[in-house]
């Protein structure tokens, strides 16, 4: 287990690799992706293995190169109309056990030159789960909003997100709760600094924070009936 994994080479490369984002020149720094950005990530989550018990039994660090929770490099461009090949950032993502993708409820550490967080909570829910997080904040309003304004999760984190721009079909226009209602993501960001992430303190500091939103994700959690 090591303290320090990122580097200024990290970001060096990252941001070498937004100028110049081809197959031709990724191919021949190929080793510096493995040295900068793969192999520390990787390190990153096989240490996380040990830490997210303590913030919750049932999200995984999964260390694999490929299908785990390292992010792969390469876009999907099929239908973009950005066809540059690759991510300029570096997403780990520590997934619920039940979740088979990025749509389920999850932990999250993004690492980009000018914009660097923690994530957490569900982005783009399918309309099923939508619909019973939606049913769980009228159903328990108190928990809901002590899990959204805990003092300690709003001094770090702010909600972000989509949102309809009228109540959903089937909720009341007036209900006390239509913002929260209308959203259409429930995921809060926590800012980094690109120093916090060269440091040794970067691996405390993420698990600090995924247990400071514990009371929001175990919410969302309850609301779609998964273990917490």
């Amino acid at each position: 287990m090591t303290d320090r994994y990122f580097t200024k080479q990290t970001f060096a490369f990252l941001s070498a690799l937004a100028n110049n984002n081809e197959r031709a020149w990724f191919e021949r720094h190929q080793q510096e992706y493995e040295d900068f950005v793969r192999t520390p990530a990787l390190d990153f989550v096989g240490d996380m293995s040990d830490e997210m018990p303590a913030v919750s039994r049932h999200f995984l660090a999964q260390p694999k190169k490929v299908g785990g929770s390292l992010m792969r490099i390469y876009r999907d461009t099929r239908f973009s109309r950005d066809k540059t090949p690759y991510k300029t950032n570096i997403g780990i993502q520590f997934r619920h056990e039940v979740g088979k993708d990025i749509h389920a409820p999850g932990y999250y550490l993004h690492i980009e030159p000018g914009e660097c967080f923690v994530g957490i909570g569900l982005w783009h829910p399918d309309a099923d789960a939508l619909f019973k997080i939606r049913e769980a904040l009228i159903a328990k309003p108190e928990t809901w909003l002590a899990a959204r304004d805990d003092k300690t999760f709003r001094k770090h984190f702010t909600l972000e997100g989509d949102s309809l721009a009228n109540a959903p079909r089937g909720f009341a226009k007036d209900h006390p709760l239509v913002d929260d209602l209308k959203r259409k993501d429930f995921i809060c960001l926590a800012p980094l600094s690109e120093a916090m992430v060269t440091s040794g303190k970067l691996r405390g500091h993420v698990v600090e924070r995924f247990r400071q939103a514990a009371p929001y994700m175990r919410f969302l959690c309850q609301a779609l009936e998964l273990r917490f």
